[in-house]
């Protein structure tokens, strides 16, 4: 199943930047092992904001929330997912896993 998800993250004003800084790698980390086992398909930054797009790919809606909750952003995160089925005019090329 394919999902489209909008990540936006909302730290504290509190959160001190080495704190922030922490979980910025940490994120970057989970972020990759995801990308390179094939389960985040793609990952775009959304142009002035702290917050992206990300495709992923997953057996079912429990995996997905499991990923999901997994980021170690999740608590400071709002995220709004999208299913997606295949469109009939998509050219092969995105249609291939």
């Amino acid at each position: 199943m394919l999902f489209h998800a909008r990540m936006d993250v909302h730290f504290p004003e509190s959160m001190t930047p080495e704190v922030m800084a922490d979980f910025q790698v940490k994120e970057k980390a989970y972020s990759g092992d995801l990308q390179s086992r094939g389960i985040m398909k793609a990952i775009w930054r959304v142009v002035g904001e702290y917050a992206n797009y990300s495709i992923f790919e997953v057996d079912d809606h429990d995996e997905l929330q499991a990923i999901l909750s997994g980021f170690p952003m999740f608590k400071y995160m709002d995220v709004k997912i999208t299913p997606l089925a295949k469109h009939p005019n998509a050219l092969e090329y995105y249609l291939k896993g």
